[in-house]
């Protein structure tokens, strides 16, 4: 296994990490937090003052001490005063201290949680492009461990702030009343201490940033392994998938290690620069004592408001290194928060709220971002409402990429998608998507119950309703089969589900919807034909004036249609019922020749077979 100190190169990140230049800039990623605090600025600003409060009587403690010991030294002991005067100071210290620590802890959970919901809701509007440069296991990684580094600062950041500069204020104020002389010498080394304090926090946010990095590699490794755990299983490839996850693990332990060594000297050095001033203050100001130039009690005294001072001093680093660690978290964070979403929604008045289900393609060209061509080409047609109709073709020739675009998971160009006479683009996206249901060629199921899933956008539905789309998409015999019923748990992404079933699952949800369009992406791809025969018939009577459109490969699925469409490389090469296609002899008749089992249709598939293979030699030749 690599060791920490050895191992540099990732493994697993597609792009290389550059590392950013050390400095103190990236700090002002903080001041996007401003706006969360802003919104609990009544808490923040009574938290502050109670620490503050709270501070200022701890200062009071070393001045009852001073008169204490002072009285002692002069044999006339009184120290029933200093001592109630400790005590009520720290009572009063305790309760102050507690209330605004409550008060402040409130606020980093009420902030965290805000901006988790944002990260969240933003997340949910994004599209494909969105998740190619962001990884699911990424996104989880931000959603939690960064929103943790950015939340301590939201409460705490101010408070530390403002009570390091109050500290050294106050302390200061009562070290130049003991002894201003004793005062000027303990402040030599600070500027020294600062200097370190903020040099070495540059260096810190590079690091830090890397390791978060390196902890979205971890993840989503790890999520990416688990959804595809039957596949690694099934190749045997557990060996690989653990020697991988190593790699990954190990760098992402090399870079907490090299993170860790880095704030362990920053903990080390600060507190090793600001024992000067204790020396200072047991050397001179020993001195001071002896000669009686001060007193024994003044002596303690300073000494206590010299921790008051240097204390913060001293833990600049440590917070320091807070603040650094929450900007790298904080730049990661609106890094997303900042991606516009491919998809914009800007409805038009004019737009109708509910769609009755005439669509039209006018001149309809896609191509994906990146592609060196057009996916869907020129493609000109119009659906009348309550037609069935059916897109068949080869794979990649754009079947799906037609259905996607009336939702908008792609987006068409303005003037070439229109349902009810209005540009798609018109519709507001909430609308579009509630009354068009599009049921995808993968299915996907929540881990949740049969019903939860069935009723997804609705889960106050009744019953009949239910079990009618059951009943359409051929589940409910899968569903007596199961000893919970409907209320079986189908586990992550419907693993206790066959194929079918989820395809069938799927089906019965989009159905459930009743809406004006319903799009069909294959969903019958893994369903046997006499199944699917059952539900095709079902559903064109059920179905009738409201619209429908079918993909598939299987001419048994397309001859149910009133209309077929012929797809290949993106144009629509045949149009018409399935009886004229037949007619026509071209590529659906050849096609249906090839997936028929019929006496009369033997001899042509045979050919058709024999024509591949030659076509295949010549390729391969």
């Amino acid at each position: 296994m690599a060791q920490f100190g050895q191992y540099t190169a990732p493994v697993y990140r597609r792009q290389r990490i550059v590392r950013a230049r050390p400095s103190l800039k990236h700090l002002a990623h903080l001041k996007r937090l401003l706006p969360y605090a802003f919104t609990y600025r009544s808490w923040i600003i009574l938290g502050i003052t109670g620490i503050l409060a709270s501070r200022l009587c701890e200062a009071q403690v070393p001045m009852f001490m001073r008169s204490a010991i002072d009285s002692l030294a002069l044999g006339d002991p009184d120290i029933l005063l200093p001592v109630m005067g400790i005590l009520g100071v720290v009572l009063v210290r305790s309760v102050i201290s507690i209330f605004s620590s409550r008060l402040l802890r409130r606020v980093a959970i009420a902030t965290s949680y805000d901006i988790r919901k944002r990260y969240f809701s933003h997340v949910q509007t994004m599209g494909s492009a969105f998740f190619n440069q962001f990884g699911t296991g990424d996104v989880m990684a931000r959603s939690s461990g960064d929103i943790a580094m950015v939340r301590s600062v939201v409460a705490y950041g101010w408070v530390q702030v403002l009570t390091f500069a109050f500290s050294i204020l106050v302390g200061l104020c009562y070290m130049l009343f003991l002894s201003p002389k004793l005062t000027l010498l303990v402040l030599i080394p600070t500027p020294l201490v600062a200097y370190l304090g903020i040099t070495m926090s540059r260096r810190l946010f590079p690091l830090v940033r890397e390791q978060r990095q390196a902890m979205d590699d971890v993840t989503s490794f790890t999520s990416e392994n688990l959804n595809g755990i039957r596949t690694v299983q099934a190749m045997a490839q557990e060996k690989q998938e653990i020697e991988r996850f190593e790699d990954i693990s190990t760098r992402y332990a090399s870079l907490i290690y090299r993170t860790a060594k880095y704030r362990a000297k920053m903990n080390l050095v600060m507190p090793f620069v600001t024992i000067s001033s204790t020396l200072i203050i047991l050397g001179y100001g020993g001195q001071q004592v002896l000669t009686g130039q001060i007193g024994v009690g003044t002596f303690v005294a300073f000494f206590a408001y010299m921790h008051m001072v240097t204390g913060p001093i001293g833990s600049l680093g440590g917070w320091l290194s807070s603040f650094t660690s929450a900007a790298a978290a904080t730049q990661r964070l609106f890094e997303v928060l900042d991606y516009q979403p491919e998809i914009q929604s800007n409805p038009v008045a004019h737009a109708p709220t509910k769609m009755i289900g005439e669509i039209a393609f006018k001149h309809f060209t896609y191509r994906y971002p990146g592609a060196g061509e057009d996916v869907v080409s020129d493609i000109s047609l119009s659906i009348a409402a309550g037609e069935v109709v059916a897109f068949l073709g080869r794979i990649g020739c754009g079947k799906s990429t037609v259905l996607k675009s009336l939702v908008r998971f792609n987006d068409p160009q303005p003037g070439t998608l229109f349902i009810d006479n209005v540009d798609i683009r018109g519709y507001p996206l909430e609308q579009l998507r509630s009354q068009i249901a599009l049921i995808p060629q993968d299915p996907f199921l929540f881990s949740l119950s049969i019903r939860d899933n069935l009723t997804y956008d609705n889960p106050e539905r009744d019953q009949p309703p239910i079990d009618t789309a059951a009943q359409l998409a051929e589940l409910v015999e899968a569903i007596e089969e199961f000893p919970d019923g409907m209320g079986t748990i189908v586990g992550e992404r419907g693993i206790t589900l066959s194929g079918g079933q989820k395809q069938r699952a799927t089906l019965a949800r989009g159905l459930i919807r009743d809406a004006a369009v319903l799009a069909m992406d294959d969903c019958f791809s893994s369903v046997d034909t006499r199944t699917e025969e059952r539900i095709l018939r079902r559903l064109k009577s059920i179905r009738k004036g409201r619209t429908t459109l079918l993909i598939s490969h299987r001419v048994s699925t397309a001859r149910h249609a009133d209309r077929i469409f012929v797809m290949d490389r993106g144009r629509i090469v045949e149009s018409g019922n399935h009886a004229e296609l037949m007619a026509h002899n071209g590529y659906y008749a050849n096609l249906e020749a090839v997936q028929s089992n019929q006496d009369q249709d033997r001899k042509r598939k045979a050919a058709l077979l024999r024509d591949l293979d030659i076509e295949v030699e010549v390729v391969s030749g």
